[in-house]
């Protein structure tokens, strides 16, 4: 209280004024580094979450680059109206490979964090196609010309490097494989998705996504990202552990 009264120090004594901003600055940083270098003991790990395949991750750039997030959070949130209507509650560790995460807080159409495996391949080529053909009220643009743009995933590799450089665990063997497993993901022909399968789990979906077996394009890898997400964990056998387990 004798600080907020005798405000008049600050005012009158700019050097004063400096040491309280650098006070004030460092203590701020603290509060928000600090709580970093514990982060292990805070994200819980939970089984099924692996890193995305190649071809879920290029999707997921392309989810970036044409600024999906902007309208669609992927964060759950522990309200019982949100669980009712999207599922289960968001857990951290389902977004630990990602870089940046894809939370938020606008919606201008639903949460996408649970919408993998909730519609069809042909359902989601659609809704990106011309989305009102599906769902009249919708305001989002089309996005058809993902259709024609043929992945070039000669820089593949070097995302997954990039990503392991940043805590993804990613094998030498998942990047010396990551352009075929590109292929082989999108069922493209002469491909075989059995090794893809086996380093990142039978969870993945091998399929021709977007209807176009001769190519592998954007929407391809899109509709593969879309279909991946909130599926890695299985909820019906999932208990959070208690907080005294994750320390």
């Amino acid at each position: 209280m004798n600080l907020i009264k005798n405000h008049g120090i600050f005012e009158k004594n700019s050097w004063i004024l400096g040491l309280g901003i650098v006070g004030a600055v460092i203590w701020g940083g603290l509060v928000q580094i600090a709580p970093l270098f514990f982060i292990e003991s805070t994200i819980e790990k939970v089984d099924g979450v692996r890193p995305y395949t190649p071809l879920e991750l290029i999707g997921r750039n392309v989810y970036v680059r044409e600024g999906c997030y902007t309208c669609h959070s992927q964060m759950v949130r522990s309200l019982r109206d949100e669980v009712e209507r999207y599922g289960h509650y968001s857990l951290a560790a389902e977004s630990m490979y990602d870089r940046p995460f894809q939370w938020g807080s606008k919606r201008t159409g639903p949460d996408l964090a649970r919408v993998g495996g909730k519609y069809s391949d042909g359902w989601q080529v659609q809704h990106l196609t011309n989305p009102r053909s599906v769902v009249p009220e919708s305001v989002m643009p089309p996005y058809e010309f993902l259709k024609g743009k043929v992945i070039d995933a000669k820089y593949i590799a070097d995302d997954l490097k990039a990503n392991k450089l940043l805590g993804v665990p990613y094998t030498d063997k998942d990047i010396a494989n990551a352009q075929a497993d590109v292929a082989a993901q999108a069922a493209a022909p002469d491909t075989d998705g059995a090794d893809l399968n086996s380093r990142y789990g039978g969870k993945v979906n091998v399929r021709d996504f977007d209807g176009n077996a001769k190519e592998v394009t954007e929407m391809d890898a899109l509709v593969a990202y879309l279909q991946v997400l909130g599926t890695m964990v299985d909820f019906k056998t999932y208990e959070p552990k208690k907080a005294e387990n994750l320390r």
